[in-house]
């Protein structure tokens, strides 16, 4: 595809955040008003305007990536400007925010490209360490029983910013994890006892995946954030496989989740009521229970076309913008709109790990592999905790929930795959 299609499908999905902003204002008596040219400005702004920083400097990059982001944060901001207009001119603030970083990301990778990253992996790893511990400072507050935000104050004003570091730290782990790997990776592989088909690793091998683990139960104790917990493990383990093609090394993740999972119930009241809700949920429906009901009644009302923009009930649900945006759309949107959000992320997550299979360089490759499995593990994390067959972790949904932090993080991701894509290409 050219860059002048990849252009195209950029408008026609600035065009649908523009539309979805009509409907919601028919619904409340109004029609093409200046939110709708605000949201229009603001789409080309930022995702168009990174699209113009990769034809500039990575334009060999796979056409697909940008469109797709795009799609993607349309449904989510047409949901989002539908729950909390307030809320959504926030986020076409973060979305010219998010874009402006991310084509400052290509532009200085210009020169030496990602290979550059690799000589500062433990820059990377001790930073993203302390970004971590950041909201257990006393510039850290408590959100929703997690201590995850930064809320700082402009000296002499009551302005105030709140920033979620953990965010950028998830791609500082990505770096250091793929240079490292690309460096470890066939002593990782190098296994010699086995039960059956199963390579038993080392000791010394299981080094990485027992840190992971310390770090993300660390996580779940101080921060008390299971989805962070999780996503940090996840993507270790997952790149560990990636890098090794060892099973093992899945199966012994596997082994420390569920044992964690045991400790951390009997531990931790708020595993404990994430699990009762997840469970029973309307053994206590006006309490615990009351969020995953609500997303149930949600899906339930939802049939094939939804219950039209503006028109169903998903105020009700709390954190509707954030951890449940998924279940708003279902509702409004129905099942067209649940799959084809499915079928845009499943599309993107394709583009993502056919660009890591191409990649010759090691380093790149696993660099994409990671970049790819945050996006992916965050995303099933935070679907299936919707659709009850997981308990709720509390992360947010990829381009679509409500979130500067994670918008600006996540288009960073993007721009870095956007630079691996054209480097294997050139």
């Amino acid at each position: 595809m050219s860059r002048t299609a990849e252009a195209v499908l950029i408008l026609v999905a600035t065009g649908l955040a523009g539309l979805g902003t009509v409907l919601v204002n028919l619904t409340q008596g109004s029609g093409f008003d200046a939110q709708v040219v605000v949201t229009i400005a603001a789409f080309l702004v930022g995702f168009g305007g990174f699209g113009l920083a990769v034809r500039r400097f990575a334009p060999a990059a796979n056409p697909f990536l940008i469109p797709l982001v795009t799609f993607l944060a349309a449904i989510g901001f047409t949901e989002l400007y539908r729950l909390d207009p307030s809320r959504a001119a926030v986020q076409r603030w973060s979305i010219v925010v998010a874009g402006g970083i991310a084509s400052a990301v290509l532009f200085a990778l210009r020169s030496e490209g990602v290979a550059v990253l690799r000589r500062y992996r433990y820059v990377f790893a001790i930073t993203a360490l302390g970004l971590w511990m950041l909201p257990l400072t006393p510039l850290g507050v408590e959100v929703n029983g997690s201590r995850l935000w930064l809320r700082l104050t402009v000296p002499g004003t009551s302005v105030t910013a709140s920033f979620q570091p953990g965010e950028i730290a998830k791609l500082l782990l990505v770096a250091f994890l793929a240079s490292y790997l690309a460096e470890r990776h066939e002593s990782l592989a190098n296994m010699r006892r086995s039960i059956g088909r199963l390579l038993l690793p080392r000791p010394s091998q299981l080094g990485p995946v027992f840190l992971a683990f310390i770090v993300s139960f660390g996580v779940l104790i101080y921060q008390r954030d299971l989805g962070a917990s999780l996503l940090l493990f996840g993507v270790v383990v997952a790149m560990l496989y990636a890098a090794t093609s060892q099973a093992s090394y899945l199966a012994f993740g596997g082994l420390l989740v569920a044992g964690g999972g045991v400790v951390a119930y009997q531990m931790f009241d708020h595993v404990q009521r994430r699990v009762s809700a997840w469970l029973y949920p309307f053994d206590d429906f006006t309490g615990a229970g009351y969020q995953v009901a609500q997303g149930l009644f949600a899906f339930g009302s939802g049939s094939l076309t939804g219950s039209g923009i503006g028109v169903g009930r998903p105020d009700l649900i709390p954190a509707a913008a954030t951890d449940y945006i998924f279940a708003a759309i279902a509702e409004e949107m129905g099942l067209a709109g649940s799959v084809a959000t499915l079928a845009g992320f499943a599309l993107l997550f394709a583009v993502g790990f056919g660009i890591s299979v191409r990649s010759r360089d090691v380093f790149r490759k696993l660099m994409a592999a990671g970049l790819v499995l945050v996006l992916g593990i965050q995303t099933i994390l935070i679907l299936a905790g919707v659709m009850r067959l997981f308990p709720v972790t509390g992360i947010t949904l990829p381009f679509m929930s409500y979130g500067g932090s994670s918008l600006i993080a996540n288009l960073v991701l993007i721009a870095l795959l956007a630079r691996i894509s054209h480097e294997e290409r050139t």
